[in-house]
């Protein structure tokens, strides 16, 4: 018997809030759960899903870190998402100035996918299923 049942979400910290907010929502097309502002911590926590999938948590906290991207360092390497059409997710994302690498095959599996990136250089690959 497995331990895990499966992912529950997954956490992101954000260094602009209102920027990450709009490319989570406006741009990659999540849909809002809930948002709430915790005065205490001077943060926000914005639930996310997919499909009616809760899957992201976005937070917001007075003056974090910047995240090393690179060199790739140890822990989470990216988010992975699946799309139908890699050709047609790429020129959506284009259009709305959202960097990408060019479009790979996986040798593995013989699909193709490429890698995006959130406003905090956060990698994000799009797997065409």
């Amino acid at each position: 018997m497995s331990l895990l049942k499966g992912i529950h979400h997954v956490a992101i910290i954000c260094s602009n809030y209102e920027r990450s907010k709009h490319f989570y929502v406006s741009v990659l097309g999540f849909t809002i759960i809930n948002e709430t502002y915790r005065k205490d911590r001077d943060s926000y926590k914005l639930d996310l899903a997919i499909n009616n999938d809760y899957l992201l948590e976005l937070f917001s906290f007075p003056e974090p870190p910047p995240r090393q991207s690179r060199p790739e360092a140890s822990g989470l390497r990216h988010l992975a998402f699946k799309v139908a059409d890699l050709d047609e997710a790429v020129k959506l994302l284009k259009e709305n100035k959202v960097r990408s690498e060019n479009i790979r095959l996986d040798e593995f599996t013989n699909k193709r996918f490429t890698f995006i990136f959130d406003p905090d250089e956060l990698p994000i690959e799009l797997y065409e299923m």
